[in-house]
């Protein structure tokens, strides 16, 4: 591997994986189960992508009494069929497999819980190519130990690829916002979840419409950074 080669951390659900309604079925079925009026479905799909405890507490009015009870009737359900409805996005396998044989470093970044993350990617056969995968605590009600929010995800995914230099990828507006956090550039993926604008507001560098596009814009992110690097060296910094 070059130095100019730059590792690339994912989002998961709405980046790398289409959930194909088995989050948002899964969540509305959940909030029913306990007499819990269902959102919109406007509101179900901007529900994926954040912490799920905040927007079952923020967008479905979740008392807080009842979220752990919720949580736990979402994940079983998840597990029996929502991870069967999911499939990835076209291009995604091909990517993964161009970056292996190129020996670029690639991670996962989740606020999914990171042993479910795990498993997603286990069922799409595609968990092996990730140097690192890190998601939430399994806790979702409560704080816990280990990376907070997506900042900390991040974070966590840099300092598993010992890296200080990585490029971001996610297709909601805290992907953007822990990248920037972290120092480093995001990639917006418009096939996710993300209202129109939500990303460029954010401060994504670019926003993309399919795989070929993302491979283009991660090579030229690469190549502005090999070029400022050499002038650094030539002016002798390094």
């Amino acid at each position: 591997m070059t130095s100019t080669i730059v590792p690339v951390i994912f989002d998961l659900d709405g980046t790398l994986v289409d959930p194909a309604g088995g989050i948002t079925d899964g969540i509305a079925a959940a909030l029913a189960e306990f007499g819990i009026p269902v959102p919109s479905q406007d509101l179900l799909d901007a529900m994926v992508g954040p912490k799920l405890s905040d927007s079952l507490l923020t967008v479905a009015g979740v008392p807080q009494a009842l979220l752990k009870n919720v949580i736990r009737s979402y994940r079983m359900r998840y597990l029996d069929t929502g991870i069967s409805q999911s499939r990835l996005y076209p291009g995604i396998a091909e990517l993964l497999d161009r970056y292996a044989a190129a020996g670029r470093p690639v991670a996962v970044a989740t606020q999914k819980p990171e042993n479910l993350a795990h498993i997603v990617l286990e069922h799409h056969k595609i968990a092996r190519r990730f140097a690192a995968i890190r998601g939430s605590s399994v806790d979702e009600s409560a704080a816990a130990a280990g990376p907070v929010g997506k900042t900390g995800i991040i974070a966590a995914a840099m300092a598993d690829l010992h890296t200080q230099h990585a490029i971001m990828v996610g297709d909601r507006a805290q992907d953007v916002a822990g990248a920037i956090a972290n120092g480093i550039d995001c990639i917006g993926v418009s096939w996710g979840f993300a209202p129109d604008g939500e990303l460029e507001n954010a401060g994504a560098v670019a926003v993309v419409h399919d795989a070929p596009g993302l491979r283009n814009a991660i090579e030229e992110l690469e190549s502005v950074r090999a070029v400022a690097l050499s002038e650094v060296r030539n002016d002798g910094a390094l």
